[in-house]
């Protein structure tokens, strides 16, 4: 019985070691064929941190949900531990620290108050405003949170060696700080999907 011919070594290790198209990689070549006079180059970067920052908040998201905490109701937690004791700040801070709105602040204390992890007073300096504290049990929540999230964050870098991890921190701290001004206020939020 006549044998397949043999492939030789350098063939078959050139093929396995081609990288199949991404995700990315396809939207890309489906718009080079229907836009020829369109460079879609950049999707190349931007979309696929885009995919990255998705897939790394899902991974992230996952270990808050282990302390019934959304992502929200985590940053409140750690703007307020990171603050030094009497871990307290003004809603307005909080929102700055959060890069988040003050309404959307507002709704992450509401929630965090009623599960009696942070409290709100009237501000000694002025009776209007309001200062927002962590309860020792909120102290106690953020800090076992933060541990397994900090642990959480070592897990996903590892794919990268340290070097590549060095490098990417440079390019994209390089590139935020021409996107984004030392002085750029917080973020609105995005607005919501549409319903129907």
């Amino acid at each position: 019985m006549e044998q397949p011919p043999e492939q030789s070594p350098a063939r078959s290790t050139a093929r396995s070691t081609e990288p199949s198209p991404d995700h990315v990689a396809r939207i890309q070549a489906a718009w080079q064929r229907e836009r020829p006079d369109l460079d879609v180059t950049p999707q190349g970067v931007i979309g696929r941190l885009h995919r990255v920052a998705t897939l790394l908040t899902h991974e992230l998201c996952a270990v808050y949900a282990r302390y019934d905490l959304g992502e929200g109701e985590f940053d409140v937690l750690a703007a307020l531990r990171r603050a030094g004791a009497p871990y307290e700040r003004a809603p307005g801070e909080l929102a700055a620290h959060t890069m988040v709105t003050t309404g959307a602040v507002t709704k992450r204390i509401d929630r965090l108050e009623r599960a009696g992890l942070v409290t709100r007073r009237a501000a000694a300096e002025d009776r209007r405003g309001r200062v927002v504290a962590l309860t020792d049990a909120g102290r106690e929540l953020i800090d076992r949170a933060f541990t397994d999230h900090i642990r959480n964050e070592h897990r996903l870098l590892a794919a990268l060696a340290p070097a590549e991890a060095a490098r990417l921190e440079t390019l994209l701290t390089d590139w935020l700080a021409r996107l984004e001004p030392a002085d750029t206020p917080p973020l609105p939020p995005p607005p919501p999907p549409p319903t129907r």
